[in-house]
């Protein structure tokens, strides 16, 4: 089956040239000039990647992300910036988006870009088949892969697509340590060096849901010098 894409870009030109190359390669591919539009038919339509462009008219690519990042389902979004953007580059990867491409970009680029993503994506969905009947309690923490749901004694912890699938893989690997760089390639899917802030951004927001005292965690642990691990999960208490 093809992939559908949506190209959320003001400039025709470029949104023109990508869609002859993304429709090379077998894609279905909608584009849209405008901010508001272009998140309504984002909403409306189940896309399998969204090329956002980061300066629209009315409505902006950060705050497009921002939206689409807080309800399911979970859509991967490679953000187009230019030079000059490097704070709102950050600020995008850290509200969700998926990975960058900096204009002016060459072609081969971005679609390797684009091929990567949808790789990390379905490998991602491969590995949640794999754990769906594999339920996590650790410390009246019960975190349920198959329906992407979290409680914490009891109560609902609402998470992020991101920030959830941060979590899942700390506690697939309890007692692992990884640095930074390691959780950018394995939960983001990319290892821009220079972007290890947004992991920290993203642990001390999951601690300030999980943790009943994110300054002193008991569930995502600081390595010094290293990186973060998960706690050893001793504790098999189904309070759910």
């Amino acid at each position: 089956m093809s992939k559908r894409v949506i190209i959320i870009e003001d400039n025709r030109d470029i949104a023109e040239l990508l869609a002859m190359h993304l429709r090379d390669l077998s894609f279905e591919v909608d584009i849209v000039v405008n901010g508001a539009s272009g998140l309504a038919k984002a909403e409306a339509i189940d896309y399998d990647l969204i090329v956002l462009d980061l300066m629209l008219p009315g409505l902006d690519g950060l705050e497009i992300c921002k939206r689409l990042r807080s309800r399911p389902p979970y859509v991967p979004i490679l953000m187009l910036t230019s030079k000059s953007s490097e704070l709102d580059r950050v600020l995008g990867l850290e509200i969700g988006a998926d990975d960058y491409v900096t204009k002016p970009f060459s072609i081969p680029e971005l679609l390797a870009r684009v091929k990567a993503i949808l790789r990390r994506v379905e490998n991602l969905k491969e590995s949640r088949k794999e754990a769906a009947s594999e339920i996590i309690y650790a410390e009246g923490l019960v975190i349920d892969p198959g329906r992407r749901k979290v409680k914490l004694h009891g109560k609902t912890v609402d998470l992020t697509a991101r920030e959830f699938d941060l979590l899942l893989h700390f506690a697939q690997h309890p007692g692992r340590v990884y640095t930074r760089s390691q959780l950018l390639d394995r939960v983001w899917g990319y290892g821009h060096e220079g972007y290890e802030h947004t992991v920290n951004s993203h642990i001390n927001r999951l601690r300030a849901k999980i943790e009943e005292d994110p300054a002193h965690p008991n569930f995502i642990l600081t390595v010094w010098g290293v990186g973060y691990k998960f706690t050893e999960i001793k504790d098999t208490d189904q309070d759910s």
